[in-house]
């Protein structure tokens, strides 16, 4: 039987197609008979006791520069669909969140993965707070003299907006470094949200890997390795991506946070390891399944959709 599957992402039509994990997904949900809708967050609505939005039907093709046809703009009701992905890059801000709170009206007659509740209350830099035993010393703060002794403590940190992505905003702060009170001014002079903080670690020089968990479950690694000079190992700042094996840490780690999200209907979700420590617990829109397939192989996708499809009756 054939879904109708809705994808909830910021404009497809300029995605990278050999790197976006949406567009990997739409491709192989097509190839498995499945149809698709597009729109953007801000065309969601809720109308007279129903969930709506204008989009276009799509067809995808990899073929650069043609990678995708629309069919006419039309609105829908996404109570009528199969399967709605929650798809957007954050910044996780309230335009966000109540995007999450309207699909959590249709779900779980409508599949909206991933879970929105979940992915409203665990965010990507939160959720690592639940295993302090696997995690770098972290510190979540707004006030100053709070982080000033944490780097008093750890000398060498990491200082970053809690609800950011991609690297945007990250700064690595030494101990000869004397910017942090001008930092914190600078952040919160643009924001009301805490800021996050943990010790640098060095084997980020190594890479920063991305370890993707299907239905908490792992399929595979790849390895992020940030640029001569670079702190930030993420592909959106410059990261290289590199094959990479998972090691007994990486599979502990998995291990202990798998049943956790696989409970809170997270199918896909990458977590980032730096050497031993979990740093991230990625479930907005978590990528890297497009790398892991040319590096290993592994058909993530396929892994994603047969999760899917088993979860309606499929």
């Amino acid at each position: 039987m054939a879904l109708k599957v809705a994808l909830q992402m910021d404009p497809i039509g300029s995605v990278n197609i050999n790197g976006d994990s949406t567009f990997r997904i739409g491709l192989e949900a097509q190839a498995r008979g499945h149809s698709l809708f597009f729109y953007t967050p801000d065309k969601l609505s809720f109308v007279e006791g129903r969930v709506m939005a204008r989009g276009f039907p799509i067809e995808l093709r990899r073929e650069q520069g043609n990678h995708v046809s629309y069919g006419p703009e039309t609105e829908v009701d996404l109570g009528e669909f199969d399967v709605v992905w929650l798809r957007q890059d954050p910044p996780f801000d309230m335009g966000y969140i109540t995007t999450t709170h309207l699909l959590e009206m249709i779900h779980p007659k409508t599949l909206v993965v991933n879970d929105p509740f979940w992915v409203r209350n665990s965010p990507e830099k939160l959720l690592v707070l639940r295993f302090p035993d696997l995690t770098p010393p972290t510190a979540i703060a707004r006030d100053l003299t709070t982080i000033r002794a944490f780097k008093a403590r750890h000398g060498d940190i990491i200082l970053k907006p809690l609800y950011g992505n991609g690297g945007a905003g990250v700064f690595r702060l030494d101990p000869n470094d004397r910017n942090l009170a001008s930092l914190h001014e600078l952040f919160t002079g643009m924001s009301r949200e805490p800021l996050i903080v943990q010790k640098f670690l060095p084997d980020v020089s190594k890479g920063d890997k991305r370890v993707i968990l299907v239905d908490g479950e792992p399929v595979g690694a790849i390895n992020r390795v940030p640029q001569a000079g670079e702190t930030r190992s993420n592909m959106h700042a410059g990261g290289r991506p590199e094959k990479v094996g998972l090691t007994a840490r990486d599979l502990e780690i998995c291990a202990r946070i798998g049943p956790v999200l696989k409970e809170k209907g997270q199918v896909f979700v990458g977590i980032d390891v730096i050497g031993d420590w979990l740093t991230e617990i990625n479930v907005t829109s978590p990528t890297g399944i497009q790398e892991l397939e040319r590096f290993d192989g592994t058909n993530t996708a396929e892994r994603i959709w047969q999760v899917i499809e088993a979860k309606r009756g499929l």
